[in-house]
């Protein structure tokens, strides 16, 4: 961490400098939180080594549709003379205030969804992935980025929007912070997809172990839901 600091100190090439910030955001407590429920509900698909790999990316690709529209908005109102607290104070607000239910949500959708005869949107723990499409890893990325905490919020509204703002091609540095926020999600699954996964005797019983790991991840989702309530509603 002190490291990466140092090197945000030193640099002075601001594509550099917004994938610093982006891997300083997802190290942080918070995000770092989401990160781990993301693996957990990426690597459910266990039994697929090319679904856990692309569920990464559709993760990441989340994340970097989320921030870069924000970003768009967020630099061209700077640019205009606008005030960015009370924007980043609104975002915070409300973004704070859906992360939990929703993670709660989605937590019991992936338990008890399949008896129900409702959208699946690509969170239950069963079904086809590929006619999914990897909808739920992509909501999930576009959800979590704007749950922003206050180390990311500093990260993103203080550091990030205004260097933005301030170079000619700056409409580009939210896409790089976005990707470097996603990117240990996308080098786990990677790990997950072509060193696990090349696992022949891991396969034997791939079946039973992912109808509990899929249980395991609805839990783990409804307990940071859980850990996200605590903290924002307490």
């Amino acid at each position: 961490m002190e490291f990466l600091h140092s090197l945000l100190e030193n640099s002075n090439i601001p594509i550099f400098t917004a994938f610093i910030l982006g891997i300083l955001t997802a190290i942080s407590p918070c995000p770092l939180a989401t990160n781990i429920t993301a693996i957990g509900y990426i690597s459910k698909d266990i039994g697929s080594r090319h679904r856990i790999f692309w569920g990464g990316i559709l993760y990441t690709l989340g994340r970097v549709i989320a921030y870069t529209v924000l970003g768009v908005i967020l630099i061209s109102i700077l640019r205009e003379g606008a005030s960015m607290f009370a924007v980043q104070k609104a975002i915070s607000h409300y973004g704070e205030i859906l992360v939990a239910p929703a993670l709660i949500l989605v937590g019991v959708f992936m338990l008890f969804g399949h008896h129900l005869n409702l959208p699946k949107f690509g969170f239950s723990g069963g079904g086809n992935w590929k006619q999914k499409g990897g909808t739920g890893a992509l909501l999930l990325g576009i959800l979590f980025s704007l749950a922003f905490c206050p180390t990311s919020g500093v990260f993103y509204f203080g550091m990030l929007i205004p260097m933005s703002a301030a170079e000619a091609g700056g409409y580009l540095l939210p896409v790089i912070y976005a990707v470097a926020t996603g990117l240990p999600v996308i080098i786990v699954a990677w790990i997950l997809a072509y060193s696990v996964a090349g696992l022949g005797k891991f396969y034997n019983r791939v079946q039973v172990f992912q109808k509990w790991f899929n249980r395991i991840v609805a839990i783990l989702f409804i307990l940071v839901g859980v850990y996200y309530a605590i903290m924002y509603y307490f």
